[in-house]
């Protein structure tokens, strides 16, 4: 352990020299200038600190005050060495951190016995201070674990109900990135982005609950087969509503608002403007955007301007003004994305049959 000591007086500091080399496992170092001393306080960080109240530079008081404001060494024991009249100057000592005294001439079985006692409470220190590490160490990791079996619960959930729903797992993946994109752009923190990322596939699990009849119907869907369509985004907002996950609990309210229109025209609450949830919105422009660009073989995708157009077309409309400024102001990161994460020319869903609310307005 490491014992700094600090006295202008040579003698003085041979003395203690000598005494420190009687506790087991310690090192001293000795300065008689307490500055020098405080900058190797603050390189090194001390277990024990023996200062002198009377130096002529920067008494004992000054010096104590000065250490404690370093990092790291508020709880380092400090033994000032003091005459064995200066009451008044023992009690301010007290009063600014310093943990016991040493009377002059120091007596050997004195120091020694206080210098354990001052050791064994920093060993204490460092032991409680590596077991709090180790715990936080291991929370982390407990917690790093919980939120991947999260985030595979989501990936799983979002590959069901792409199974049921003929559009491709890199359809969810480039519209997660537009989502993260959309977000940063308006000012979300980091880690609300991240959540908006995971949760945002989740958007149309809803239509795991959609008959079959109607999902995958050939021909075009009437208003009684469109009212049921309608409701995969409250099914979805179901399925997920109740999970403790906040993850799962933000991608419900994506479920339930992302086909909510900005002048109020969509389903299923017909919120209008700020009413709707800003991930909803998000999601909207992100969803909508991939889906006409997206070539498949039941239809040819938009160009990409025609695309682009439309979303600008329709802010304050169908959509947030600000997501749509938003999403346009990062077109090169969306080309980005759109070339990074093309469609796989074996992803079951392009072999599928022609789901006909693809075919209507509902898509936009």
């Amino acid at each position: 352990m490491k014992v700094a000591v600090i006295d202008d007086n040579t003698v003085n500091i041979a003395v203690l020299r000598a005494l420190v080399r009687h506790l087991p496992d310690c090192e001293s170092f000795e300065f008689n200038d307490p500055a020098h001393a405080l900058q190797w306080c603050a390189a090194q960080e001390p277990d024990l600190v023996l200062v002198d109240y009377m130096m002529p530079t920067m008494n004992g008081l000054q010096f104590v005050d000065a250490f404690r404001a370093l990092p790291g060494c508020k709880e380092v024991p400090v033994l000032m060495i003091t005459a064995s009249h200066e009451t008044e100057v023992r009690h301010n000592a007290l009063n600014q951190g310093v943990n016991d005294f040493l009377t002059k001439p120091v007596d050997r079985v004195e120091f020694l016995a206080r210098s354990r006692n001052m050791l064994a409470l920093r060993k204490s220190q460092k032991s409680l201070s590596d077991r709090a590490a180790w715990l936080a160490q291991e929370v982390a990791k407990a917690t790093a674990e919980i939120t991947n079996r999260e985030l595979d619960t989501i990936l799983r959930l979002s590959k069901a109900a792409e199974y049921r729903d003929p559009e491709t797992g890199a359809h969810v993946l480039r519209m997660a990135h537009y989502s993260r994109l959309i977000g940063a752009k308006l000012g979300m923190s980091e880690s609300d982005l991240n959540m908006l990322f995971h949760a945002a596939p989740m958007h149309d699990v809803g239509k795991v609950g959609t008959p079959d009849h109607i999902l995958l119907k050939p021909g075009r869907l009437d208003e009684a087969e469109m009212a049921i369509m309608r409701e995969h985004a409250h099914i979805g907002y179901e399925i997920l509503r109740d999970s403790p996950s906040p993850c799962l609990q933000l991608a419900a309210v994506i479920a339930h608002s992302h086909h909510e229109k900005f002048d109020g025209s969509g389903y299923p609450g017909g919120l209008k403007g700020e009413a709707i949830p800003l991930v909803g919105r998000i999601v909207a422009v992100a969803d909508v955007f991939d889906a006409l660009n997206s070539e498949r073989p039941y239809k040819e995708g938009w160009p990409l301007d025609k695309a682009r157009q439309y979303i600008e077309d329709n802010a304050g409309s169908h959509f947030d003004p600000a997501c749509v400024r938003a999403f346009l102001s990062s077109w090169l990161d969306v080309l980005e994305i759109r070339a990074k994460y093309r469609d796989d020319p074996h992803d079951a869903a392009l072999h599928r049959p022609l789901p006909p609310y693809l075919n209507t307005k509902e898509t936009a």
